[in-house]
C-alpha cells in the first residue's frame, strides 16, 4: 500500500508543536541541564506513542524515542539547548534583555525549533508506517548540549546509532537549502599553570610566575598559526589570570583551547604541538602545567545520495507563502543587521541567491560541487562518520541576521520562524518515508559514506572514561 506524502500528518500536528516549541523557548536551558524542555519532548513522544529509553550515554537530559518494527531504522536528531548571555524581548527591534526568562540564557541558535521540528517529523513517519503497514522504524534522538558540550559524541561513542540506517535532521536559518557544507573537526582542552605565589615587591625572585607560563603559551600559539593548515583555527579564553592582586606573583592560572582542522587526525597533529608550547612556557618559567579534556566533535561527512533525495522534497514543497506584515517584521529586523554579516550570508547560498530578499521566499539550487568550508563544528558530524547523514536548512530569520546573536533570540517565537519549523518537519518526514519505500536510497547512501571516509575509520574524539560535563 502506497500513502501520500506526510504533509497532512505534519499539519494536523502543527498547533501542537508550536506551543511545544515555545514552551521550550521558555526554558532557555544550557547544555546537559536542559531538564524542562528534555522532559516536555518525553511527555509529547509518550503520548504520540513512542517507547523511551532516559538518561542514554551518561546524560541525564539524553533520550531515544522509538517506533515502529522491523525493516530499515531512520534515526532523526532534535536539540533544545539554549546559550548563556543572550537574553532577549520576544519581537523587539532592538537588543533588550526579556522579562519572560530570568535566567539570563536565550535561544540565539534556534534550537528549541530545531528538536520541535524534529519531533513532529518523527511523530508523522510513526503514521504513515502504521497508515502504510510498512515494516521500519523511526527513532527520534534527544540531543543535549550542542552548543560546545558535543552531545551527539557521547552517544556515538556509546554505539547508539550503530544500527541506523540514515539519520536526518536540519537547522534553523535565513534561508531554504540542503546544507553543504564542510564543518571542521573540534578538541577543547583546558591547560593548568601552577607556579610559586610571593610578594611581587619584596621577594619576586621567589617566585614562579604561572601567569607568565599562560601568557608565553599563548604567544607561542599565536606563532602556530602561521604553520598549520590554513582551514584549522585556534581560539583561547583566559579562565583563570591568576587574580586581581598585582603585587602578587600569580601561582595558579588555566586557559581553555579550542583546535578545530579538517579531520580529527589532524587536529590530534595540532594538539600535541600546542601541548609541546604549552609544556615549553611552563619550563621556560618554572612551572608546572596539567590538562584536561573538555570536549569535542568530528568533522561532517557530507551525502550526496542523501543530500539529493532531500533536495528533491524540500524543492517540491518550496517556501511557505508569507503574510505582508511577516514580510515587514523580516525587514525591519535586516535594516538592524551589518552589511559583513548579510555578505557573509550571500556566500553560502548558489550564485542565484547572492543578494536576497530581507525574508527569503524560495528554494536554493543544490549543487554537490559547490560545497564550501565553514569554520564552525558540530556534533552531527560524529553521526555522519557512522551512519550517512543529511541535513536541511528553512528560513526561520530574516536573511542576513546571524546566529548566536539577539536578532535571532528576537524572531524565534515569530510566525516565520513556526513556518520554517513547520517546512522542516515536512521535508524530513518526506525524506524518511522515501528511504522507507525505496531502500536502494540507503544502499546508495551507505556506498557514499565509505568513500568519503577514504580508508578512515571512525574513532571516538572524546577519549574512554570522560564523561559529560554539565555546562
Amino acid at each position: 500500500m502506497q500513502v501520500a506524502y506526510p504533509d497532512k500528518f505534519v499539519d494536523s500536528n502543527a498547533d501542537n508543536y508550536i506551543k511545544l516549541s515555545d514552551r521550550i523557548w521558555g526554558y532557555a536551558e544550557l547544555g546537559f541541564s536542559e531538564f524542562d524542555s528534555s522532559a516536555a519532548h518525553v511527555e509529547y513522544l509518550e503520548k504520540a506513542g513512542f517507547e523511551i529509553k532516559r538518561g542514554i550515554a551518561g546524560m541525564p537530559t539524553a533520550f531515544v524515542a522509538e517506533a515502529g518494527s522491523g525493516g530499515p531504522v531512520v534515526g532523526i536528531l532534535g536539540e533544545f539547548d539554549a546559550l548563556s548571555g543572550l537574553s532577549q524581548e520576544s519581537g523587539a527591534l532592538v537588543c533588550r534583555t526579556s522579562t519572560e526568562i530570568a535566567n539570563g540564557n536565550g535561544h540565539g541558535c534556534g534550537h528549541h525549533l530545531l528538536g520541535t521540528s524534529a519531533h513532529l517529523a518523527a511523530v508523522a513517519v510513526k503514521s504513515f508506517l502504521e497508515t502504510s503497514g510498512m515494516p521500519g522504524r523511526v527513532r527520534f534522538y534527544g540531543c543535549p548540549a550542542e552548543e560546545g558540550g558535543y552531545g551527539k559524541t557521547f552517544m556515538v561513542r556509546d554505539g547508539l546509532f550503530n544500527d541506523v540506517d540514515a539519520a536526518l535532521t536540519w537547522h534553523p536559518g535565513i534561508a531554504n537549502q540542503v546544507i553543504n557544507l564542510n564543518l571542521l573537526a573540534v578538541k577543547q582542552v583546558y591547560f593548568r599553570f601552577k607556579g610559586v605565589a610571593a610578594h611581587a615587591g619584596v621577594s619576586p625572585h621567589l617566585g614562579r610566575s604561572a601567569l607568565d607560563a599562560l601568557e608565553l603559551m599563548n604567544v607561542g600559539v599565536n606563532f602556530l598559526r602561521e604553520h598549520i593548515v590554513p582551514e584549522a583555527r585556534l581560539h583561547y579564553a583566559i579562565i583563570n589570570a591568576g587574580g586581581t592582586a598585582p603585587n602578587v606573583v600569580q601561582a595558579n592560572t588555566e586557559v581553555l583551547y579550542t583546535i578545530r582542522a579538517p579531520r580529527n587526525r589532524v587536529v590530534d597533529e595540532i594538539y600535541e604541538r600546542v601541548e609541546a608550547i604549552a609544556k615549553g612556557a611552563a619550563m621556560m618559567t618554572g612551572c608546572t602545567v596539567d590538562t584536561r579534556f573538555d570536549s569535542a566533535c568530528s568533522n561532517i561527512l557530507l551525502n550526496t545520495p542523501l543530500n539529493e533525495l532531500m533536495y528533491k522534497h524540500l524543492q517540491r514543497l518550496g517556501a511557505p507563502d508569507y503574510e505582508l506584515s511577516e514580510h515587514s517584521f523580516a525587514d525591519a529586523i535586516h535594516q538592524t543587521t551589518h552589511r559583513e554579516e548579510r555578505e557573509l550570508a550571500g556566500r553560502m547560498l548558489t550564485a542565484a541567491w547572492r543578494d536576497p530578499k530581507p525574508l527569503f521566499d524560495a528554494v536554493d539550487r543544490y549543487d554537490p560541487a559547490s560545497a564550501i568550508t565553514m569554520h564552525g563544528s558540530t556534533d552531527v558530524g560524529d553521526v555522519s562518520w557512522v551512519t550517512p547523514t543529511a541535513q536541511c536548512a528553512t528560513a526561520c530569520f530574516a536573511f542576513g541576521s546571524s546566529p548566536h546573536s539577539w536578532q535571532w533570540v528576537s524572531q524565534g517565537k515569530s510566525s516565520i520562524a513556526h513556518k520554517g519549523m513547520l517546512l522542516a518537519a515536512k521535508t524530513i518526514a518526506a525524506t524518511a518515508i522515501d528511504l522507507f519505500r525505496d531502500p536502494s536510497h540507503i544502499e546508495a547512501a551507505r556506498a557514499e559514506l565509505v568513500a568519503r571516509r577514504d580508508g578512515d575509520e571512525y574513532s571516538s574524539p572524546v577519549p574512554d572514561g570522560v564523561q559529560p560535563v554539565r555546562r
